[in-house]
C-alpha cells in the first residue's frame, strides 16, 4: 500500500523534513520526504495500512515548531526498495 501526502502550513524550516523520515523509518516505511517550491512538503510513503495510518496521523501534527493547516491523500506507486528518503527540493 503506498499514499502520497502533500502537507501544507508552516511546514518548511521547522525539521517537519527530518522528523516525518525518522518517524517513517521507525515504522519501517519505504519511500521519500521533500520540500516543494510552492511552501508544501510532499512524501510518498509505502507499507503495511497500519503504518501508513500512523505516518498520516503524524503528519496532520508534525514536529513541535510545525503548524499544519492541510493534509491531502492520494494513492501511489509503490515505492522503491529501500531505505526512507530525505530528498531535494522540486
Amino acid at each position: 500500500m503506498a499514499k502520497r501526502l502533500t502537507i501544507e502550513g508552516r511546514v518548511q524550516g521547522v525539521g517537519y523534513r527530518a522528523s516525518l523520515a525518522d518517524r517513517a523509518a521507525a515504522l519501517g516505511l519505504r519511500g521519500w520526504v521533500r520540500n516543494r517550491r510552492d511552501g508544501a512538503v510532499e512524501a510518498l510513503v509505502d507499507g503495511d495500512a497500519q503504518a501508513i495510518d500512523a505516518i498520516v496521523s503524524w503528519a496532520r501534527r508534525g514536529p513541535p515548531a510545525a503548524r499544519v493547516a492541510s493534509v491531502a491523500i492520494e494513492d501511489a506507486a509503490p515505492a522503491e526498495p529501500g531505505a526512507f528518503n530525505i530528498l531535494p527540493t522540486q
